[in-house]
C-alpha cells in the first residue's frame, strides 16, 4: 500500500501535468473538494473541476511544467503539503488574450487532505494575480 506522501505526489502529477480527472480520480474520493483564495480559481470547488481547469491552462501553455520543491507529511492531520513552481509560456490559443509569448514561474502549494488513503480535499495556496501579470493578461 502506498503512503499518503506517495499518493499525494502521484495525485499532484496527474492534476498538474494535465492528465485530467480520469487519471487523478484513482487517488481521490469521488466527491473530493477543492478550494483556493485566488481570483482565477474562485468558481472551482471540486478536484474534478480543477483537473479540467488545469487541462485548459496546459492547452494555452503547451510548454508548461512544474518543479516540486518539497513534499511534507503531517501524520497527525493526515495531510501532505506539496510546494512547487509552475513554469509556462502563453503560446497556445485560448486564454483571456491571443498568445502573448510571455512566461510565468509561479510558486504555489497544495495542502492535500486525506480520508483514509484517498484524497478528500485540496487547498491550493497561490497568488494568481502575480502569474496573470507575468503572462500579460492584466
Amino acid at each position: 500500500m502506498a503512503t499518503i506522501t506517495e499518493t499525494a505526489t502521484s495525485f499532484f502529477d496527474a492534476a498538474e501535468s494535465g492528465k485530467g480527472w480520469e487519471s487523478a480520480s484513482q487517488h481521490c474520493h469521488p466527491d473530493a473538494t477543492f478550494s483556493a483564495q485566488s481570483d482565477a480559481l474562485a468558481d472551482v470547488t471540486t478536484i474534478e473541476a480543477y483537473c479540467g481547469w488545469m487541462a485548459g491552462i496546459l492547452a494555452v501553455m503547451p510548454d508548461a511544467s512544474y518543479e516540486i520543491k518539497s513534499a511534507a507529511t503531517d501524520a497527525e492531520r493526515n495531510n501532505v503539503v506539496v510546494a512547487a513552481v509552475f513554469h509556462g509560456t502563453h503560446t497556445g490559443e485560448g486564454g483571456p488574450l491571443p498568445p502573448t509569448g510571455k512566461s510565468t514561474s509561479t510558486e504555489y502549494a497544495f495542502v492535500v487532505d486525506f480520508d483514509g488513503d484517498k484524497v478528500s480535499h485540496v487547498t491550493k495556496i497561490w497568488n494568481s494575480q502575480y502569474a496573470i501579470e507575468e503572462l500579460g493578461w492584466a
